[in-house]
């Protein structure tokens, strides 16, 4: 059941990006947490994610400009890998409190209050950045390569910070979602191997079959969205995500989920 639901929701999400404005792992990664440990939610996201940005990128490569993936991409991968280490620094933390709700113990735990926070940070600007147009000028590209990397390897939210730099990089708007697509599968990459290498109870094999699931789902419903995309922002689209998204991080946040 809970491999057919992240199917469902996995398609259903991946298809959405196309149109919201927000990214797969924004907001999958917070439906996997309702199933399994932070961890292994995170991890699972990552592969998901990463395996569906390779989809895409076999769909978008010949639009890719190779001069602003190598000024901001770069930079990116080197501060994914320190995000990502970050992120396991929280691993071994004690927990901050817990309390009882309704027969169910709840516990607050350092790296769950990270996430849950830039959750809420990263989807308020995933939200924000198609309303008020935020962006920066091309000459801090590598600065905001070194930003989105970080924030991609701590927490899988990347493609706030990614926009609104690259925005004003001159880039059609074919090379614009080709570039950040070759820019996130190579923040993907960084961020996995060092999860994986460093996280010893993330364990895939148990999780082989969900994880199908909720990749096919992804991939299926990244399909759907290149044959129907219109490049379109539905307002209350994203404004119904952005609340389902920040409701979903405060129960992370205070330790029901």
């Amino acid at each position: 059941m809970i491999s057919l639901i992240l199917l469902i929701t996995a398609c259903a999400f991946s298809l959405l990006t196309f149109y919201s404005g927000f990214g797969l792992g924004t907001l999958l990664t917070p439906v996997m947490m309702l199933f399994f440990p932070f961890d292994t939610a995170i991890a699972l996201t990552g592969i998901v994610h990463l395996f569906n940005n390779l989809l895409k990128f076999v769909l978008v490569k010949k639009h890719i400009n190779w001069q602003v993936f190598i000024k901001f991409g770069l930079p990116a991968i080197l501060f994914a890998f320190i995000g990502s280490f970050t992120l396991l620094l929280t691993v071994h933390l004690p927990t901050l409190a817990s309390y009882q709700l309704l027969g169910k113990s709840c516990k607050i735990e350092p790296m769950k209050l990270l996430i849950s926070f830039l959750l809420i940070i990263f989807t308020l600007m995933d939200f924000i950045t198609k309303l008020k147009n935020i962006a920066f000028d091309k000459k801090y590209l590598s600065l905001g390569g070194a930003l989105s990397g970080f924030f991609g390897g701590l927490s899988g939210n990347q493609g706030a910070l990614r926009s609104v730099f690259l925005i004003k990089a001159g880039l059609s708007k074919e090379a614009f979602v080709a570039t950040g697509v070759a820019i996130s599968t190579a923040v993907d990459m960084t961020r996995l191997s060092v999860y994986f290498n460093r996280l010893s109870n993330i364990n895939t094999q148990s999780n082989l079959m969900t994880l199908l699931f909720a990749l096919s789902g992804a991939l299926l419903g990244t399909w759907i969205g290149n044959r129907l995309l219109k490049k379109i922002t539905m307002h209350n689209v994203q404004l119904i995500t952005t609340y389902f998204l920040i409701f979903i991080s405060i129960l992370l946040g205070i330790g029901i989920i």
